[in-house]
């Protein structure tokens, strides 16, 4: 029985599947293997036909909760996994430590058509502090206040118009990451949204090296920008965020790492902005 430490692990599947359903029907044994609940799953066809990928999201086994558990925590689930996979290595781009595991025969064995396993875990709190890095062992990013409660995550659901009928403010999140690989900017930066949305989209990628920057939608927000950018702003932490940049109908503040990383993020970016008035919709 895993106990609800504040460390959460994500546990990705990259599979064959014909479709959604299939895919997630074949990560029930996982599922049932090493409980906690299906919370996303995807089409990687582009990548890929007939390519899915399945997250599992569960509380960390660990009896702590300071940033230094997370790459422990990683390690302790691939323990459970048995000992073939306890060897993987385990790397940290804050906000998350994780392992891969790019074996189609070893991640087969766990789910049926299994090309390749991502394990992340991260901890709930502030994610940013001035000179984040990264090593082959957890490093202490996060700011962690245990008297100070983390704001609440927007609420699932928003719909994309208010209750008079007018479309509501979006938040962008842009996420610069030093890494070689697409995806080392992708998971970090997921992990990242994913304080702040319930169903964060990735909308674009682009490599400025040694930096992959990663754009995504995190949905409408209620209220005004300004005040959905220093929401988000509290709900990430961290020092070292620039003044909020108000012009016309939208809001914008930065914070960046230094120095930078040697690997990480290294860079993070919030927008929030209004519809154009021409949009919007006429009240009822």
């Amino acid at each position: 029985m895993t106990e609800n430490t504040g460390l959460e692990l994500l546990i990705t599947v990259v599979l064959g599947a014909e479709d959604d359903g299939r895919a997630r029907e074949a990560c029930l044994p996982l599922l049932q293997r090493v409980g906690g609940r299906i919370v996303e799953s995807g089409d990687c066809s582009d990548e890929e036909p007939g390519c899915w990928s399945v997250t599992i999201s569960r509380p960390a086994a660990s009896t702590h909760t300071g940033p230094a558990a997370l790459a422990r925590a990683v390690r302790t689930f691939l323990r459970e996994l048995g000992s073939l996979y306890s060897g993987q290595r385990v790397a940290c781009e804050p906000p998350a430590a994780w392992a891969v595991i790019d074996d189609p025969e070893l991640v087969g064995e766990l789910v049926p058509g299994g090309e390749r396993l991502l394990l992340e875990a991260w901890a709930a709190g502030p994610v940013l502090q001035d000179g984040a890095g990264a090593d082959d062992v957890a490093v202490d990013t996060f700011a962690d206040d245990p008297d100070e409660p983390a704001p609440p995550a927007p609420e699932p659901g928003i719909d994309d118009v208010d209750e008079h009928g007018r479309p509501r403010a979006r938040l962008q999140l842009l996420v610069d990451v030093v890494t070689e690989r697409r995806a080392g900017a992708e998971w970090p930066a997921r992990a990242l949204a994913a304080r702040l949305s319930r169903q964060p989209t990735i909308t674009g990628c682009s490599e400025h090296p040694p930096v992959v920057r990663v754009a995504l939608d995190l949905g409408p927000s209620p209220g005004e920008p300004a005040e959905i950018v220093l929401g988000a702003v509290t709900a990430l932490g961290g020092d070292g965020w620039s003044r909020l940049r108000v012009r016309d109908s939208s809001a914008m503040s930065r914070w960046s790492a230094a120095p930078t990383p040697r690997s990480g993020i290294a860079a993070v970016e919030l927008n929030a902005a209004a519809p154009d008035p021409a949009q919007r919709q006429p009240a009822g």
